[in-house]
């Protein structure tokens, strides 16, 4: 009897880049971006079945890589038997349906690969809710240019999300549905801004984990606080935030919260839709850069990160990075001082960290006993507003009172310092 995995046909693709003069760092393609488009090709449910590297001063106007090496793409694919073209770079909507009608196969852009995996990966309505708007709008400017996809809607890569009857209406209903998808999240944005304001009356700090897709997030937030998070070496396997309380010592406990990965590439479709999500970061006490520093490539994926977290406007928040998966690498390379050398999967380092976090949040340090004479309430109205109060016991002296405070408090304080019974 066929399991549903034999029972499903693995979509096979031939991947395509251009590298050129005129195009930034960012746009380029090489070696290593191709090698990440196998891995999001995979994480979708494909196969590549073959490769090629295009090298051009500059883009071609019709076809991006050029009708000679179209029609080389298109006999590679046939005889790989490929339906799938997947180009490593983005494509205009004209590009796309002149490559479509060349070389007769679905031609898709590395978003449109991006997005189909973010579809795959939403399981709660506000991932969903996003997963939509992004796909609204990188569509919306294709609409005449999406040729054999319209077609073909929900049947395999690049296709799922949106209807075929929703598509094939007009830019006006797509227009709105993106206004109505916008409101939605705005009131997933309003939700968050009273939990926040919540968790302040609270004075737990937040510690939000921002990283690579792929760097062992999860598994962090796994170790530290039993979570439960699925944790598979795939790219992008965590959408939907979770946030766990986490006590790191005896006198401190924090929010950790997990986040969405981040890429080289990333459409700015979906940083524009997942912002009611990246916003925590903006708002947290503390951010964990995690980097997988066993990938040859970790310097670029952490500059990758560090500039995400500057176009979300974060880039003031106090970080602590996290050199994860030490347990892969036969030789640590050279790291710039700081950071904290990791292991989410054997637990190497986890005192470190969490010392490191306390350090880095500078709350919550000491646990002092007091004895507060009655006539100076003024002192116990500040332990109550700025201190964490755990006990309060009147005695014949004054009030007594155990409590956990910060450097500054301790040293106003100090004066009212009881011995230990």
């Amino acid at each position: 009897m066929e399991t549903e995995y034999q029972s499903k046909k693995i979509e096979k693709a031939v991947l395509a880049g251009l590298s050129c003069f005129s195009f930034s760092a960012e746009e380029n393609s090489d070696e290593r971006t191709m090698a990440e488009l196998e891995a999001l090709l995979e994480t979708a449910g494909g196969e590549c079945v073959g490769m090629a590297l295009q090298n051009r001063p500059a883009p071609d106007v019709r076809t991006f890589i050029g009708e000679g090496k179209a029609e080389e793409i298109k006999q590679l694919a046939e005889a790989n038997e490929a339906d799938l073209i997947i180009f490593d770079n983005d494509l205009s909507p004209s590009q796309l349906a002149n490559l479509e009608e060349l070389t007769g196969k679905t031609v898709l852009d590395r978003s449109a690969l991006i997005l189909d995996i973010f579809a795959q990966r939403a399981r709660t309505g506000e991932g969903k809710l996003q997963v939509e708007l992004a796909q609204y709008q990188y569509i919306l400017p294709r609409l005449s240019g999406l040729g054999k996809s319209m077609s073909r809607l929900g049947g395999g890569i690049g296709t799922r999300g949106p209807g075929e009857s929703k598509l094939e209406s007009d830019r006006r209903h797509i227009r709105r549905r993106i206004d109505r998808l916008r409101t939605d999240l705005e009131q997933v944005r309003q939700v968050r801004a009273v939990q926040r304001r919540q968790r302040k009356k609270t004075e737990m700090p937040l510690v939000a984990i921002v990283g690579y897709t792929n760097a062992g997030k999860s598994t962090l937030m796994n170790l530290l606080t039993d979570a439960g998070i699925e944790a598979n070496n795939r790219l992008f396997d965590t959408l939907d935030p979770t946030t766990r309380k986490k006590r790191i010592s005896d006198t401190q406990e924090i929010l950790l919260s997990d986040t969405v990965g981040f890429i080289r590439k990333l459409p700015h479709h979906l940083v524009s839709a997942f912002k009611a999500t990246l916003e925590e970061l903006v708002y947290a006490d503390l951010l964990l850069h995690i980097v997988d520093i066993s990938d040859p490539d970790w310097l670029l994926h952490a500059q990758t990160v560090e500039k995400v977290i500057s176009q979300l406007g974060a880039q003031e928040i106090p970080r602590v990075v996290v050199y994860n998966k030490v347990d892969r690498c036969e030789t640590i390379p050279h790291l710039p001082a700081g950071g904290v050398l990791f292991s989410a999967k054997t637990g190497q380092g986890e005192a470190e960290l969490l010392a490191a976090i306390e350090k880095t949040l500078g709350r919550g340090k000491h646990q002092m006993r007091l004895l507060i004479p009655y006539h100076d309430g003024a002192a116990l109205d500040i332990l109550h507003r700025e201190a964490q109060v755990l006990s309060v016991e009147y005695v014949g002296e004054g009030t007594l009172v155990e409590a956990i405070m910060d450097d500054k408090i301790c040293g106003r304080m100090q004066k009212y310092a009881a011995e230990e019974p």
